[in-house]
């Protein structure tokens, strides 16, 4: 595989003395530096001076970097500018808002606006519950963030964080036509927060909470499933918990071992690390150990993160007490959710036979897979040019849409497992090894059958507020496509 061309790219547009420099030098430079020349086109030509668009992609922006830098300095060139790939697909943002139906007379406009629409608002006045039926409500999630978290980068601020959300807008209708709306607040207060959230919910059927910087996201989410009607939903916490036990189970079933025997050690304790710690405990995992800065969380100290003294109470029920080093013998799995390369050769050698080990830091994995691929039973990582990458994107759309078919009052835990039984059933046993345990995020069977799922769980245990078609008793026509689609 190329992984240039899954790397970056940009297009240089270059002004050429014909005299001074052969074109055959720029191919050397950039090749030099790490580059592939992916298309050369001719802008403008003289008698002695030529203009080019030249395509470069290269596996590290590093490397793009360095070829800009190198243009600048040969003689008979002279760089106009550097157009990112990127950039131009942001140019205005990444989404629209289209209307479903045109107004094109008097007639239309009076039906959509002024002044029938009064009708409608009236029925929805005596009867809150029309709003499911009769505006956006019904298919429509906020994406809201408060720039605290963003992906790697941090604190970056509420206008840094509109580009992800706006992705994560295009994602939702995608992959399951949820319309969904990025919506950045210019605060960091908790009460400022969840009090805006409030009054903006009226107009949503769910809350997607991202990349709110941790122990804040604990208390807003809690403070707002209470106070919503509504499902919450921090996708940093329990997108990448679902996914990863989702990933779990089929790992499981590649080395041979079953989930309440084996040994766990999680590192990272923040937002995810408690979240996926929380859906294994509740999958049947007897044996977990949590490991941040201070080493392995025991209930019998005392940590200033209240967080954490919660968290041991509930894990390492044998007590074991060190570094990650030191907790780590004799572990069946190892999830990491901290940072590059904490992970050594040596501490996966001493973990029990044919280990898990789920690599999740990015962009640089905890130990990098080809130091552990002859000794590991299966590896996954956060990242897309490894095979099993765990990616949060298989998880959301769907749980989504699911909570809004039945429009759930909030999104359980016996949802969430629902949802990971779901992503690891797409991956057929014959198709089951190793190298592949988790399905593609491009996979359409995967939304499809997430929504089947966790509808049942809604159901089942007393948050689904609508029962879809296909979910009645009765309905013959209904269930045999439910059967079909399990």
């Amino acid at each position: 595989m190329n992984t240039k061309m899954g790397g970056k790219s940009i297009i240089l547009r270059l002004e050429l003395q014909t005299e001074q420099i052969h074109f055959g030098q720029l191919i050397t430079v950039i090749t030099e530096n790490g580059g592939d020349v992916i298309a050369i086109d001719v802008i403008q030509t003289g008698s002695n001076w030529t203009v080019r668009d030249i395509t470069v992609a290269a596996s590290e922006q590093s490397q793009l970097e360095a070829i800009t830098a190198r243009m600048k300095e040969l003689e008979g060139v002279r760089l106009i500018h550097v157009s990112d790939r990127t950039f131009l697909l942001h140019l205005g943002g990444k989404i629209e808002m289209k209307p479903k139906s045109p107004i094109q007379n008097r007639d239309d406009l009076s039906r959509v606006y002024t002044p029938d629409v009064a009708r409608v608002c009236l029925a929805i006045h005596e009867k809150q519950e029309n709003a499911y039926n009769l505006t956006i409500k019904r298919n429509t999630v906020a994406v809201i963030s408060d720039g605290t978290a963003v992906l790697g980068l941090g604190n970056i601020g509420p206008y840094a964080a509109m580009p992800v959300m706006e992705g994560k807008a295009m994602l939702f209708k995608q992959l399951a036509d949820v319309d969904a709306f990025p919506i950045c607040l210019n605060t960091q207060d908790t009460d400022e927060i969840v009090a805006t959230i409030k009054n903006l919910a009226p107009g949503f059927g769910g809350i997607n909470l991202e990349d709110i910087a941790a122990p804040r996201c604990f208390e807003i989410e809690d403070r707002l499933r209470k106070e919503l009607d509504i499902p919450v939903f921090h996708d940093d916490q329990h997108g990448t918990a679902v996914v990863l036990y989702a990933g779990l189970i089929n790992a499981l079933k590649v080395v041979g071992k079953r989930i309440d025997e084996v040994k766990v050690v999680v590192c990272g304790i923040g937002a995810a690390g408690i979240a996926c710690s929380n859906i294994l405990l509740a999958a049947g995992v007897k044996e977990l150990i949590g490991v941040d800065r201070s080493g392995a969380l025991v209930r019998t100290e005392e940590y200033s993160n209240t967080t954490w003294n919660e968290y041991a109470q509930r894990t390492n029920p044998h007590l074991r007490s060190g570094s990650l080093h030191d907790v780590i013998e004799g572990a069946d799995i190892f999830i990491g959710l901290s940072a590059g390369g904490i992970l050594k050769r040596a501490d996966v050698q001493r973990m029990a036979a044919d280990p898990i080990v789920f690599v999740m830091a990015n962009p640089t994995p905890e130990i990098q897979p080809d130091e552990i691929e002859d000794i590991a039973g299966v590896i996954a990582t956060g990242r897309s040019d490894f095979p099993n990458q765990i990616n949060n994107v298989l998880c959301f759309p769907g749980i989504f849409r699911a909570a809004l078919d039945c429009r759930a009052a909030t999104i359980n835990e016996e949802m969430k497992l629902a949802a990971s039984a779901a992503i690891a059933s797409v991956v057929s046993q014959q198709e089951l090894n190793k190298l592949y345990i988790i399905p593609s995020v491009f996979n359409q069977e995967v939304v499809r059958r997430i929504r089947t799922s966790v509808i049942q769980a809604a159901i089942q245990t007393g948050v689904a507020r609508r029962t879809p078609r296909e979910f009645l008793q009765g309905d013959a026509s209904a269930q045999a496509e439910l059967q079909e689609q399990a």
